[in-house]
């Protein structure tokens, strides 16, 4: 059992069929933590309009965040853009999880975090209509080909392998658009007065520390499987969660302290 202080979550898409609700049921059922933020598309309202797709695992998931809930886990919701009617119910609760547009934390180092789901800087990323089109249709073959490319790894006995993430990485034009979001993202943080951002929409995960900000992107649960996770003494660390556990990055707010110290006696 992993214990922390904080897990963030986003883009697990509930109700499409690329949701890879086993892994998700794992994780949670592996850890526990004071605190959990659902950052948005959690419910992918956009794919159930087209095919609705619950499989038990999807439903597992569902039944095991409330129960957290209910046995003391604080547990926030900040609908994204595909399950946006959810902001309706600002506010509200559904069971003990408490809706909200946005939010912050503050870490176990006194590090304040703002926290959205990020599909506000889709403007500021953007290369425009068309390539916005062909972006979205491209990335639904690379679930497409990551599906079925990961179905014969299991019939093989290989491990789960984030094709499509792969692909994306070796995409220009895709690395552009998230140095965009990542910087658009920075921007937001620092106007606010923040530490750092958390938020997901674009299915990148990524930690770093970029201009005296600490930009968390937590991934997503239809393609990397991975989350953001703060450990009991500050530290943030980045997990991939497929047949094995795996910490991609990690970022102990200690070292951000020295940094941050040097930078500003440098100045």
């Amino acid at each position: 059992m992993l214990n922390c202080n904080t897990i963030f979550l986003s883009d697990i898409h509930l109700g499409c069929k690329d949701c890879q609700a086993e892994y998700l049921l794992h994780f949670l059922q592996q850890t526990e933590a004071n605190t959990i933020y659902l950052l948005g598309d959690i419910v992918d309202l956009w794919a159930m309009q087209r095919q609705v797709h619950w499989p038990q695992a999807q439903n597992q998931v569902v039944q095991l965040l409330l129960q957290k809930a209910e046995q003391g886990t604080k547990v926030v919701y900040i609908p994204g853009n595909h399950d946006e009617a959810m902001r309706l119910y600002r506010g509200k609760l559904f069971g003990n999880i408490k809706v909200q547009l946005r939010g912050e934390h503050t870490t176990a180092l006194g590090k304040k975090l703002l926290l959205l789901h990020g599909d506000e800087f889709d403007k500021e990323v953007s290369f425009g209509p068309l390539q916005s089109w062909l972006g979205d249709n491209l990335y639904d073959l690379l679930l497409f080909l990551n599906r079925w490319y990961n179905r014969v790894r299991r019939v093989t006995g290989g491990r789960y392998f984030s094709l499509a993430a792969y692909i994306k990485s070796r995409v220009p034009g895709a690395l552009k658009a998230i140095g965009r979001y990542r910087q658009a993202a920075i921007k937001k943080a620092k106007r606010g007065g923040y530490d750092g951002v958390v938020c997901g929409h674009i299915h990148h995960p990524e930690l770093t520390l970029e201009d005296g900000i600490i930009y968390c992107n937590d991934g997503d649960w239809i393609d990397s499987c991975t989350a953001l996770l703060e450990h009991s003494d500050g530290g943030l660390a980045l997990y991939h969660w497929a047949e094995q556990a795996e910490c991609l990055a990690a970022l102990p707010l200690q070292a951000i302290q020295t940094k941050a110290l040097s930078d500003s006696k440098a100045a």
